[in-house]
C-alpha cells in the first residue's frame, strides 16, 4: 500500500482526507527528508492500523535508516514527553501548585544526539508529533527550537498541516477497521 492506496482505502465520506493527503507532496516548503521524517512521525504517533503501518513505510522508501530511524525516535519520545509535560500543565492550569521544580526524570538522550540528522529536522518531527498527541507545552518548546533554528513559519505549519492530515487518515481508517466485521 502506497500514499496512494491509502488515500484510495478512505471511504466516500473522507473525500476532503483524499485531496489533503494529494497535497501533501505538491510545492511544500519542507526539503522531502523534513516531508517524510514528518509522515512518518505522524503516522507513528497515530492510531496503529494498515493505513498508519503503510505510511509508515512509505515514509521509509524516501528517507536514510538514519532519517528514518530519527523520525520514529522522534515520536517515541514525545509518546513519554507529550504525556508527562502536558499532564504538569494541566495541573498547573487547575491550580496544583510544587510540580515545576521537580526534575523529570525522564530520560531523553535522542533529542541531544538526533540520531544523526539536523536540529531542525529532528524538532520538525517532535513538534509534529507533539502536535498529534496534543501538549501544548511541547509544542511551544519544540516551535521556539525550530524557529531559532532558522525554520520559518510557513515550513513550521507545513509540519503541523502533514500532522493533522496524517493523523486524520490514520484514525479514520483505524476506525473503519475496527468498526467492519471480521
Amino acid at each position: 500500500m502506497t500514499l496512494d492506496t491509502v488515500k484510495e482505502a478512505l471511504p466516500a465520506y473522507a473525500r476532503d482526507l483524499k485531496l489533503n493527503l494529494s497535497g501533501l507532496a505538491n510545492a511544500s516548503p519542507l526539503t522531502d527528508q523534513q516531508l517524510w521524517g514528518a509522515v512518518v512521525a505522524a503516522a507513528f504517533a497515530s492510531p496503529p492500523g494498515a493505513a498508519c503501518a503503510e505510511l509508515v513505510e512509505e515514509g521509509r522508501s524516501h528517507l536514510s535508516e538514519g532519517a528514518f530511524t530519527a523520525a520514529k525516535a522522534a515520536a517515541a519520545v514525545m509518546a513519554m514527553n507529550n504525556v508527562y509535560y502536558r499532564a504538569k500543565h494541566l495541573l498547573e492550569d487547575a491550580g496544583a501548585g510544587g510540580y515545576s521544580d521537580i526534575p523529570a526524570r525522564l530520560r531523553m538522550n535522542v533529542i541531544a544526539t538526533r540520531e544523526g540528522v539536523g536540529k531542525a529536522d529532528f524538532e520538525l518531527w517532535c513538534l509534529v508529533a507533539s502536535a498529534v498527541n496534543g501538549c501544548g507545552s511541547c509544542l511551544a518548546a519544540h516551535e521556539r527550537e525550530l524557529r531559532s533554528a532558522g525554520m520559518s513559519p510557513t515550513q513550521i505549519h507545513e509540519g503541523l498541516r502533514v500532522a493533522a492530515v496524517v493523523h486524520a487518515a490514520c484514525a479514520t481508517l483505524a476506525a473503519e477497521e475496527a468498526l467492519s466485521p471480521a
